[in-house]
C-alpha cells in the first residue's frame, strides 16, 4: 500500500484580496477532489493573497499507480487554473501489508 502526497505551489497574478485567492484555490481543491477522489487542502501561505500551496493526498496499491497518478495530478494543476504552477514536489511512503499489526 502506497500513501503518497504532492505539493503544489502557485502564484494567482491577478488576486487583489484573500476572497480573490480563495475562489480560485476552492475551485481547483474541488476540481482535484471530484476528478480524482483524492484529499486536497490548503496549507500554506494563507496570508499571501497571489500565493498558495495544495496538498493532495491519496493511497493505492503500488508504485506504478502512485507514479501515474501524481503525473496526472501535476497535468491538470498546470492546465486546469488561471494560475501558475511555480513549484510541485510529491513523496511515496510505503506501507508493508505483511507487518504485524
Amino acid at each position: 500500500m502506497i500513501v503518497a502526497v504532492a505539493l503544489f505551489e502557485i502564484h494567482i497574478p491577478y488576486a487583489q484580496s484573500l476572497k480573490d485567492k480563495r475562489m480560485v484555490v476552492r475551485s481547483l481543491r474541488d476540481r482535484l477532489r471530484s476528478r480524482f477522489d483524492v484529499a486536497a487542502n490548503e496549507v500554506a501561505l494563507q496570508d499571501f493573497h497571489q500565493r498558495a500551496r495544495l496538498a493532495v493526498s491519496f493511497i493505492v496499491d503500488g508504485g506504478a499507480s502512485a507514479d501515474g497518478m501524481l503525473e496526472k495530478l501535476r497535468s491538470f494543476v498546470e492546465s486546469n487554473t488561471d494560475a501558475t504552477v511555480v513549484g510541485w514536489m510529491s513523496e511515496k511512503l510505503d506501507f508493508d501489508e505483511n507487518a504485524g499489526l
